[in-house]
């Protein structure tokens, strides 16, 4: 069984897509602390506040502003840079936003895909590509049992049904263009050798994460960002299905889960394919019942004059949305010893903690730090 230390990416060159998002500052802040190279691509922090902007990573890593649809920018930035790994993040990752404007979507979720593995292609440097997908790809049949990495891709709404196209791009650049059997035989691939050299240093890799939530989160449409919104304006917060069930998780859980597979697949290509990466059974709880333990515990520990929490349901008649999905991680536990770190109430704590640190103005890198080091242990 592989045995993972953080301390391998000192000096590593990472390359991070998505990296001004909520996963993608968790993963920097990690990585910054472990002492790697890290060069992140991706459009402006997509929420104000912005937990990139406010976590003091930015003057620590080469922050390049950039949209995975253009391939020429992109390019670019894997020549200047040279990265030996890349964790793939960028995404449109909201449902209801996927509704709204469908085409941004695709072209984000699939061709974005494509782009990047284009550019992990012919760059040789690149020993290690991980996407990061969701466990939305899965096609829902509303079973109460956990999905493995062996069932069907085909997600209902445009963005999960744009993850499982990623999921599909990515399997097909795994088997064209980086399947050394295959391309051993293959005459006509080029004459320059850097695609047949690629398929020989390349590991490549799917991780599917369930809903995960953390301090620092400002997103909308997501249920803690909208409980932590609704105490700062004074009001119940509205929770639209309370009945649906999803595999909440803290950050952390995804992001080390990622960093594992990444460094795994450098030292040894045979650890490559897909991953779930969700909580245990009893962290797969209903929204309602989430939100309660929020209220339990923003009412029992927090430290700023705020309003008291309370919630109330209010089904607004939305999209199509799954009801209930849970993620098998069976495969990532047996391969690599994973396993969840916290449970759902010591995530709550820990958001509620980084939450309190906020509100009053406290150092949020410094907050982030230790809830990294006391994850990791």
């Amino acid at each position: 069984m592989y045995k993972f230390n953080i301390s391998f990416y000192k000096n590593k060159k990472v390359l991070i897509t998505g990296h001004t998002g909520f996963k993608g500052s968790w993963m920097c802040r990690a990585l910054i602390g472990a002492g790697a190279k890290v060069t992140g691509y991706a459009l402006k922090a997509p929420t104000d506040p912005s937990l990139f902007e406010m976590c003091g990573v930015v003057d620590k890593m080469n922050s390049v502003e950039g949209d995975i649809r253009d391939i020429s920018h992109l390019k670019e930035v894997f020549n200047e840079t040279q990265p030996e790994i890349v964790i793939h993040m960028a995404a449109q990752p909201i449902v209801r936003d996927s509704y709204k404007n469908p085409v941004y979507t695709y072209e984000t979720n699939v061709m974005g895909t494509v782009n990047v593995l284009e550019c992990v292609r012919q760059c040789p440097s690149v020993k290690s590509f991980v996407n990061v997908t969701t466990d939305k790809v899965y096609l829902n049949k509303e079973w109460n049992w956990g999905y493995r990495e062996n069932e069907e891709l085909n997600g209902f709404d445009p963005y999960s049904n744009s993850k499982s196209c990623s999921e599909l791009v990515t399997s097909c650049y795994r088997n064209s263009f980086f399947n050394e059997a295959y391309l051993d035989k293959a005459e006509d691939i080029g004459s320059d050798g850097l695609v047949h050299g690629q398929a020989k240093t390349c590991a490549i890799s799917t991780a599917r994460a369930g809903n995960v939530i953390g301090g620092g989160d400002f997103a909308n449409d997501r249920i803690i960002p909208d409980c932590i919104r609704a105490m700062q304006k004074k009001e119940e917060i509205i929770v639209r299905n309370p009945y649906s069930t999803r595999p909440y998780q803290f950050v952390m859980e995804p992001v080390y889960a990622y960093l594992i597979i990444a460094a795994a697949q450098y030292e040894d290509k045979s650890y490559a394919g897909s991953y779930n990466v969700g909580p245990d059974d009893e962290d797969c709880i209903n929204t309602g019942n989430l939100v309660t333990l929020f209220c339990n515990k923003w009412n029992d520990k927090i430290t700023s004059d705020v309003f008291k929490a309370s919630w109330k349901n209010v089904y607004d008649v939305g999209p199509h949305e799954a009801n209930f999905l849970k993620l098998d991680h069976s495969k990532i536990t047996s391969t690599f010893g994973w396993k969840p770190h916290w449970n759902i109430d010591k995530a709550m704590d820990a958001i509620i903690e980084w939450t309190d640190v906020w509100l009053n103005g406290g150092d949020i890198s410094e907050i982030m730090d230790k809830q990294i080091k006391d994850f990791i242990g």
